[in-house]
Formats: C-alpha cells, structure tokens, sequence
C-alpha cells in the first residue's frame, strides 16, 4: 500500500480535532503543499533504507513524503497532542508497521535516538533553528547529510563565506562539522498560518573524519564567541580577555597578538575574515 499525503483540508481538519492553534512560541507554520515536502525529501537525496530523523514534525506533512520515500524516520516532536497523534496518521497514510518512531520531546534537550538516523530531514521552527541543528550535529555523530528548511536569513547566515556580510558565529560553528549551501527558496503561500518571513531549503554533508576533538571544539567555539561578540575590533583586542592567560591580569592584547601570530593570523584581522580552519589553528596555538 502506497502512502499518501496530507492535503491543506486535511490538516486544517487533523489541527481542529486536536484543538491545535499554530502558536509563534513553538515556531508552528505547518506546510499544507504535497509539492513542496516532496521537493524536500528529493533535495535531500533520501532513497528506500535511508534512516532520517525529522525535528517538529507536526501534523506529519514531511514526515509522510519522507515515508512515501521508503526511508524509516525517528520523528522528535515537543507539542504532546502532536506526538500522540502522528503515529495514527502515518498508519492511516499507508505507513508501514515500524517505520515511524516517535519521540515525545524537547529536541534541544534530546541525548539519544532510536534507528540511528543518518539523515536530517526538518521544516525547523525559526526561533530555535540554529541551536537545534548545532545540537544534532554535537550529539548524534551518525548524522552524515542533511536538509532542513529554515529563515531565509537564517539559512544564508549558515552558509555564507568568510567575508559575507552574513558571516558570523553560526556559520564558523556549522562549518566545523562540514560544508553548507543553499539549496532552493520555499514560497511563504505553502504554510499554514503564511508566516511574514521568507524561507530556504539549507544542505550540509558532515566532513568524513571529525576536525578536531570535543575540547578543542569547546575552545574554538569560545574564541569564535568572542571574535563575533565584538566583530568591529581587531582580533588581538576582541580576543583579548579568552586568549589571555588565567594568572596575567593585564596586557591581554600583548597575549592574544603572541597567540594569533602563532596561529598564522594577523592580529588586527577581524573575525568575519577568518575561516573555520583559521579559528581552529587559533585555538591550537593557546598554550
């Protein structure tokens, strides 16, 4: 038995039965158009056998195209009315036995997930988009490509250059677990409510081997913090206070300029110059 998907009607219908207003909060615009979550799924590269996880699934419009493609999904959803439901929509969609798993949670508070999910498949709310996705990518090391659709702004944030007026902490931090691009503009008329923001579809693949341990990811995400937390200054002043060391109580700069020219930058580079590949030498350069 094939599975079908939801049309608009439907999920009016299924958010009424379940009393479901689509709150701001939560980052709730469901979409209604079958095109646009096939569009998804086929950007996403997902075949028959795939092992996706999907965050905020919803009424289950995504969630059943990425069925419909023959891949098993771990869906993580923290609206309850939701979570309970989904299953019986995918079973009344033609979902096979066993090929939905559904998590009742928070996702940014997630530490596991059944199926060992290889792909992310996500319509992620745009209040929490960013940490999620960098969440995911810190806790569930299986997760090998992906493709979320996000706010546009969010989205070229992500996978915008060094140099890009975009560029900054989100994209240095996505960049260390691989590269990113954009992947196709979502019109604003496929969502129920039709929210007042402009949206992208944003593809990653994780790099092969991991680019450093989790300690030196801790320390380069901290120095890329405080390049961005002033990104007007130079980086011998901006990274002052983080490259200095714990017993001297002045001269900070006078550090941080011994630190970056170790490293191969010029201390009065900005950081939206530098790349992920800089931070991390950076990082590697505190002693």
């Amino acid at each position: 038995m094939p599975v079908t998907l939801l049309g608009a009607g439907e999920i009016r219908a299924l958010a009424a039965d379940l009393d479901v207003t689509p709150t701001k909060k939560l980052g709730q615009n469901f979409v209604i158009d079958a095109n646009t979550v096939r569009k998804i799924v086929h950007v996403a590269g997902v075949e028959p056998g795939d092992r996706v996880v999907e965050v905020g699934p919803g009424l289950g419009s995504l969630t059943l195209a990425i069925l419909e493609a023959g891949a098993t999904v771990t869906a993580v959803e923290i609206d309850h009315r939701l979570a309970e439901r989904l299953s019986a929509t995918a079973a009344a969609h033609g979902a096979a036995d066993g090929a939905l798993t559904v998590v009742d949670a928070d996702a940014l508070r997630v530490t596991a997930l059944p199926g060992d999910p290889a792909v992310l498949v996500a319509n992620l709310p745009y209040n929490v988009s960013v940490p999620v996705l960098l969440h995911f990518l810190e806790t569930f090391p299986g997760i090998e490509r992906g493709v979320v659709m996000v706010q546009a702004e969010v989205g070229e944030r992500l996978a915008a250059p060094p140099g890009s007026k975009v560029y900054g902490a989100p994209s240095v931090k996505a960049a260390w677990y691989g590269p990113w691009r954009l992947a196709g503009t979502v019109s604003r008329q496929v969502f129920w409510p039709v929210p007042n923001v402009d949206s992208v579809l944003v593809a990653f693949e994780r790099d092969a081997e991991p680019r450093g341990s989790e300690e030196e990811r801790r320390r380069t995400f901290a120095i890329v913090d405080a390049a961005f937390q002033q990104r007007r200054k130079m980086l011998r002043q901006a990274l002052s206070v983080v490259l200095r060391p714990v017993e001297q109580s002045d001269g900070g700069s006078a550090a941080a300029s011994a630190v970056l020219e170790r490293a191969g930058v010029a201390p009065t580079a900005r950081g939206e110059q530098l790349s992920i590949d800089d931070f991390v030498r950076i990082a590697r350069a505190v002693q």
